[in-house]
């Protein structure tokens, strides 16, 4: 089988392949596109499809461009997509000369499966997320953020010895089928609700972690009580967050407002524009959002089921935080570490109406981690995506809505 472009040949090649499932993934065009788009030429010398649905294809390329720089970004782009040089060269390792620096010529990682070849074997490449850097060291390799790399750290460097293996289109694992940018139906709804309580169950029965990703919003719409069942039902693992949330859901708990609005009838409270920070008052008093659990001054809401339940919670400060309280991180790197530790053996994410924790966690997250985007806005769940978290699938609606479908549907 042969594929070519312009029969002009350019003065530079390299010779790449790829394996998966290329077709049905859509994976063969957007090599071929690519090439086209960076004014390359590439010829199809091997090209063999898989007989079933479960098994891959392979293929092999010719690229050819007219400059060394031209052909150098090319290769970069075809790495992202899962093709690797075909001459198994090893990976260009360079020091890095003191801390948080790297070699100009850095490799800067995706969230898809990276092996690094070295020393005659490809390595899997430990705790994969994007926009990072990779570290090797004797038979092991990892990504490694910037501001974590060290003095003497041998850096991955250029594009030589790497395979990229992106996430195939699913077949015989449970998929999800709301994969658009709106809905707008309540039956809609329900089905995005039905798969993702599904997903739910799978992701248990295989041991790995629930993870909420939670906004004020939550607590504005009503979502206290249906997250506070699916706590009390063993269905979160960890909860992330900043200081909003926990302010609103203690000041609702507390007061019964949410942003000093009734949340029995939405009707504003007589000096209800305090009562947040009376909520923090309460809070600085104790100490802690435990121990105001344990002196029985909190007895309900969000942040009282996770101190009963033992699952765990990071509050991620921002500059506009009032307060805040006294759990909440206010160092940036110190929070950003605190959030991958519980993203760790994370089998779904649910990020419910924060756009930018939302963002923050896709970016910490491998493509292989699925995310359910909740808001009623669809700007936000096309911007996780956007940003490189193409396993991010929205769902557009009331996320107070969606939390009580949810937990209904769990508890059935």
């Amino acid at each position: 089988m042969a594929i070519k472009t312009a029969e002009k040949h350019l003065p530079l090649a390299e010779t790449v392949e790829a394996q998966g499932h290329l077709i049905d993934s859509h994976i063969m065009e957007r090599i071929f596109d690519t090439v086209v788009e960076f004014g390359g030429r590439f010829e199809v010398e091997q090209f063999s499809i898989g007989r079933t649905n479960s098994d891959p294809s392979s293929l092999r390329l010719r690229v050819e461009a007219s400059s060394q720089d031209q052909l150098e970004r090319m290769m970069t782009q075809l790495l992202g997509l899962g093709c690797a040089p075909a001459d198994q060269e090893e990976a260009e390792l360079k020091p890095s000369a003191q801390d948080r620096c790297v070699p100009e010529d850095f490799y800067s990682t995706t969230n898809q499966r990276t092996l690094v070849r070295h020393r005659g074997r490809w390595i899997e490449v430990r705790n994969q997320r994007m926009d990072a850097m990779i570290v090797v060291r004797e038979r092991d390799a990892e990504c490694r953020r910037l501001r974590d790399v060290k003095a003497g750290d041998l850096v991955v460097t250029g594009t030589k010895g790497i395979r990229v293996v992106p996430e195939a289109k699913e077949r015989d694992r449970l998929a999800f089928a709301f994969m658009s940018n709106e809905i707008s139906s309540e039956r809609q709804v329900e089905t995005a609700v039905s798969q993702t309580a599904a997903i739910m169950r799978q992701v248990r029965e295989e041991g790995r972690k629930i993870v909420f990703v939670a906004g004020p919003v939550v607590v504005h719409t009503g979502g206290c009580g249906p997250l506070a069942r699916l706590i009390r039902g063993g269905w979160m693992d960890a909860l992330l967050a900043g200081n909003a949330l926990a302010v609103h859901d203690i000041e609702a708990a507390l007061l019964g407002t949410s942003l000093g609005v009734r949340t029995s009838d939405g009707r504003l409270e007589e000096h209800g524009h305090r009562n947040h920070m009376r909520a923090i008052n309460v809070v600085n008093h104790a100490g802690s959002i435990a121990k105001a659990v344990k002196s029985g001054r909190l007895t309900s809401g969000i942040m009282y089921e996770c101190v009963k339940a033992k699952v765990p919670f990071v509050l991620a400060g921002s500059l506009r935080d009032d307060g805040p309280l006294p759990d909440v991180i206010t160092d940036m790197n110190e929070a950003q570490d605190a959030y991958a530790a519980q993203l760790r053996d994370a089998g779904v994410v649910l990020c419910l109406s924060s756009m930018l924790h939302a963002i923050a966690t896709g970016n910490m997250l491998p493509a292989w981690v699925k995310i359910v985007c909740v808001d009623i806005n669809p700007a936000v769940p096309t911007k996780v995506s956007d940003r490189g978290t193409g396993q991010a699938v929205g769902v557009v609606t009331d996320v107070g809505l969606f939390l009580d479908l949810l937990a209904r549907k769990l508890e059935a």
